[in-house]
């Protein structure tokens, strides 16, 4: 699933390829992708691109000047944003010269290969495609007329890059809940943008379990996650920075101390190699990664839901 750092990096890509050009044609791939009805897709079909935002996990294009026939859109008769989440499977695919074949609509998507669930063609014939791969199809695209306007959006936390984002926060967080820190790191409505993959890899980086308890955070323990946060987050934006959104995922992968990396040896938090090996915890649904001589201690967590919380 792309987090943060990859989906501001589409961001910034996706502005400097489409912010000015008019919408010449969106088609509509997976029915079960769209989560809105009002307005319509073709809302944004003659509009101009005036920028890209994200707001945590999602991306945001927002559209000047749509077809006129469209119902009137909350807070601008002419503002329309194409709000979408890739979830896990997936992936924005650009082109700069899109296939003249028109995307065939489809109730759903079965087996696991990819597909375009959404396809936005500009007025120069470049463009891109909303795919997505996998059995579970979750990828949701809206058409609003503000971002908020999507409850999920709505519902997000702080943004960990924004000058919001100071320990004194991080330590309110802590402190008005009592649990897993990992969980905490990927609970959106808490801190919006960290998913598995980088709550691995800050957890690394600060050197604390994955199951250490938010209540039993001190104030020095608050500012090594604070600032780990922060070292973690920039350096992926750093490496992802500029490349095109076919390389992002390669990006990531590779830029992973611990998380993907069972069985390799640690790194080690600071860069120096500590002689120990990723271990894994394995969920129904997913993996975590952490390093035992880094994070816990030497203690290996068992390997099921149920492992012994570390304090």
């Amino acid at each position: 699933m792309p987090e943060l750092p990859e989906v501001e990096a589409l961001v910034r890509f996706l502005g400097e390829r489409t912010t000015g050009r008019a919408v010449a044609g969106i088609e509509v791939g997976s029915i079960a992708a769209l989560k809105t009805v009002d307005p319509p897709v073709t809302a944004l079909v003659g509009g101009v691109v005036t920028g890209w935002a994200r707001h945590g996990k999602w991306l945001d294009m927002a559209v000047a000047g749509g077809r006129s026939d469209r119902s009137a859109v909350a807070g601008s008769a002419d503002a329309v944003h194409l709000v979408f989440h890739l979830a896990r499977g997936g992936w924005v695919r650009w082109s700069d010269k899109l296939p003249a074949t028109r995307v065939k609509p489809r109730l759903g998507g079965s087996g696991k290969g990819a597909i375009i669930a959404c396809r936005i063609r500009l007025d120069d014939g470049s463009g891109f495609d909303l795919t997505e791969a996998g059995t579970r199809k979750r990828l949701a695209v809206h058409v609003v007329g503000q971002p908020r306007d999507v409850a999920m959006v709505a519902s997000l936390g702080v943004d960990p890059l924004d000058a919001a984002f100071t320990a004194g926060v991080l330590e309110r967080l802590l402190s008005s809940r009592n649990q897993q820190v990992k969980g905490l790191l990927r609970e959106q409505s808490a801190i919006a943008g960290i998913g598995n993959a980088y709550s691995d890899e800050i957890l690394h980086a600060a050197r604390f379990s994955p199951f250490k308890l938010t209540g039993s955070f001190t104030q020095e323990e608050t500012d090594r996650l604070h600032a780990a946060i922060g070292q973690v987050l920039g350096e992926a934006i750093r490496t992802a920075s500029g490349k095109p959104a076919k390389e992002l995922k390669d990006a990531k992968r590779a830029g992973m101390r611990v998380h993907g990396r069972t069985g390799e040896p640690c790194p080690g938090w600071d860069g120096t190699p500590c002689g120990d090996t990723v271990h894994e915890v394995s969920f129904a649904d997913r993996s975590l990664q952490y390093c035992p001589t880094c994070q816990t201690n030497g203690q290996i967590l068992a390997d099921r839901r149920l492992s012994r919380l570390l304090k």
